[in-house]
């Protein structure tokens, strides 16, 4: 008989919220069923995959499990309203996450070269001129704050926003959108809209960026995007608003999650942050475990191209696989003491990013940010305290702490000397 209560709590937005909650179910089923069929009421059934090492063996055949047609988790009822509003197709966006190889190929390669180390070098002066203003901000504000929504959601957005070549004046607009994208089934987050609503507003915003980058090129991705050819034609307009959407949205909000939820755990693990404050060099990374330890980006369908067989469990052609990536991060197998924040862990083989040939594109400026923002951050603050209770989003996807009340003493000028 199955236990449609772990199923449905493996679709519920609301077992996101709750971090323990996530943490033991996840476990449990890395223990007594790793490879899971899942029936949850209201949607389309799938595997679920919770061990480290069976993430790695999928991701590693992208031919064999690929990300069409379905790309995230949505009720029956969701995927019909999609596809109503898209005039049948099956997502709101095709964007790199929704393809496979060749298109996949071809896509990143547009965009590839800006987000490596040798050009992200040349943003270096300007995150790390956004990381002092954003420690500026809070300092102003008196130590105590919202971290999340008051400091964290604005330093990666205007990172992302240089990038692009966007006016700060549209900073407001795009948060917004950006939230109602990203707010699951949060009602908080969702403010009126929903994912739909959402997308189509980035969709108008980016039809003008478009266009104005057509008429007037800028050294900038917006116009790199906006003039891309793809097998010798223009690139069509719903492949490049999607590109848009993909990049200005999750580019911001794993960050600002993994910064918020790194700030956190050296708010429980104040001897790791007076660590990084004696040697900053640990910084990049203790990076790479605060993406470890939040996991922004709690899942990714894969669907099977081909019957295949892993631990006994036989996968049919056009069975959905879901990826849980926060489940990965925590595998026993796969890390020393993986429910210990350890700033210096060494290896750190996360998953964080993704892996194989859809690991994340951005993840070399995320971590430039996150070390940017805690260089100036960990220079400057002396101590920082929780001044209220976490909440994190409600959501499924992508996400992570929603408020985070903190209160930060900054450093004496005695102690800088």
């Amino acid at each position: 008989m199955r236990d449609t209560t772990l199923d449905n709590a493996i679709a519920d937005h609301k077992t996101y919220g709750d971090v323990e909650l996530q943490h033991r179910l996840f476990a449990r089923l890395r223990r007594e069923d790793p490879i899971h069929w899942t029936e949850p009421a209201g949607y389309r059934p799938f595997w679920t995959v919770t061990k480290y090492a069976d993430i790695i063996e999928i991701e590693r055949q992208a031919d064999r499990f690929i990300n069409t047609p379905r790309t995230k988790l949505l009720s029956i009822d969701f995927e019909s309203k999609v596809r109503e509003a898209m005039n049948g197709r099956p997502m709101l966006v095709r964007a790199l996450p929704q393809m496979d190889n060749p298109d996949h190929a071809k896509y990143q390669k547009l965009t590839h070269a800006w987000f490596q180390p040798r050009q992200l070098r040349t943003l270096s002066d300007r995150m790390e001129a956004l990381a002092k203003e954003s420690v500026d901000r809070l300092l102003a504000i008196g130590g105590e704050c919202d971290f999340y929504n008051d400091i964290a959601i604005y330093y990666p957005l205007r990172v992302l926003m240089t990038i692009l070549g966007l006016p700060r004046e549209d900073e407001q607009r795009l948060l917004k959108i950006t939230q109602a994208y990203f707010g699951g089934g949060d009602p908080e987050m969702q403010q009126g809209s929903d994912l739909i609503d959402a997308t189509l507003a980035y969709v108008n915003y980016f039809k003008d960026v478009a266009k104005e980058r057509r008429q007037n090129p800028r050294d900038d991705v917006a116009t790199v995007i906006a003039m891309s050819e793809i097998d010798g034609r223009p690139i069509e307009d719903f492949e490049a608003y999607s590109y848009y959407v993909a990049l200005a949205s999750a580019g911001h909000d794993t960050t600002s999650a993994t910064i918020a939820g790194g700030l956190l755990a050296l708010i429980e693990n104040p001897d790791a942050m007076s660590r990084l404050q004696r040697e900053p060099d640990l910084i990049p990374g203790a990076a790479e475990e605060m993406v470890r330890w939040v996991s922004p980006v709690k899942h990714f369908f894969r669907t099977a191209a081909a019957d295949y067989e892993i631990r006994s469990k036989k996968i049919k052609a056009g069975d959905s696989l879901f990826i849980s990536f926060p489940s990965g991060n925590r595998d026993e197998e796969a890390f020393d003491r993986p429910f210990e924040f350890i700033a210096d862990r060494s290896p750190n083989r996360h998953l964080g990013f993704g892996f194989g040939i859809h690991a994340c594109i951005g993840r070399h400026l995320a971590k430039a940010e996150i070390v940017a923002f805690f260089r100036e951050f960990l220079r400057r603050i002396d101590h920082v305290e929780l001044a209220g209770k976490p909440a994190w989003t409600e959501t499924s996807f992508l996400g992570g702490v929603k408020r985070l009340p903190v209160r930060c003493r900054p450093r004496s000028r005695a102690d800088d000397a």
